[in-house]
């Protein structure tokens, strides 16, 4: 079965000419041209979803919250394909949940690497996921099938690349993981972020821990690790 891509901008133009080229590759496309629409169109179950920013009705920073405040689509890869390039744009995009931002105008050939780069990482995530279903690590409990972490009993619900990252740091507790593999092994080498990416997403995960952030921990010039001895 093809993998399903739901493409999502205002501008027919270039939603029209992103699903022509993915076609090409072999992908099934479905589109929208709101973020209405957008929501309407996760009923038919996409596997990844490239969203504009800008658009009526409804932005993709409103869409990306809806979809990551909810269960059942919460796990779908996003990428924002995005005219706004200002780097507070793109930290709030990543801070919402999104797992890649590109920014117009990009060449067709660079999304296509980009969206086969995240089904990668998520093909990647599925199989860990079918080896190791469940990390315990003291009070703190991640639930691979279920995307969600418990702290003392307590159910949190991340992002998905929140949950990425504290289930990788949570397969060797105790262990320093550098920012440059942390980077490697959850986003994938063909997609480029940097450090701040880690930082952002790492205090994003600190605020929802609460008084436990501490278990996470920051290993100056070096990268995080997950203190075994605080959970």
């Amino acid at each position: 079965m093809p993998i399903k891509i739901l493409v999502v901008d205002d501008e027919k133009d270039i939603t029209e000419f992103i699903q022509y080229n993915l076609e090409q590759e072999g992908f099934d496309v479905i589109t929208a041209f709101n973020g209405l629409e957008a929501i309407s169109k996760l009923e038919e179950n996409p596997d990844l979803i490239v969203l504009d920013i800008m658009m009526p009705k409804m932005n993709g920073f409103e869409v990306l919250k809806k979809i990551r405040d909810g269960k059942k689509y919460n796990n779908i890869p996003v990428l924002f394909l995005s005219a706004k390039s200002s780097e507070q744009d793109e930290i709030t995009g990543l801070e919402i949940g999104a797992d890649d931002y590109i920014h117009k105008p990009v060449s067709i050939k660079k999304i296509i690497a980009r969206i086969n780069s995240n089904l990668r990482q998520r093909q990647t995530s599925k199989d860990t996921t079918d080896e190791l279903r469940q990390i315990i690590v003291g009070n703190l409990k991640i639930d691979r099938d279920e995307y969600v972490i418990f702290l003392s009993g307590e159910k949190i619900i991340l992002p998905r690349k929140e949950f990425e990252i504290i289930s990788y740091l949570a397969t060797k507790p105790g262990k320093v993981f550098p920012r440059d593999r942390i980077l490697r092994d959850v986003w994938g080498t063909d997609v480029y972020v940097g450090d701040r990416t880690i930082d952002v997403h790492i205090r994003k995960i600190r605020e929802k821990l609460g008084d436990s952030a501490k278990m996470i921990e920051t290993v100056k010039g070096v990268g995080y690790r997950l203190k075994s001895d605080e959970v």
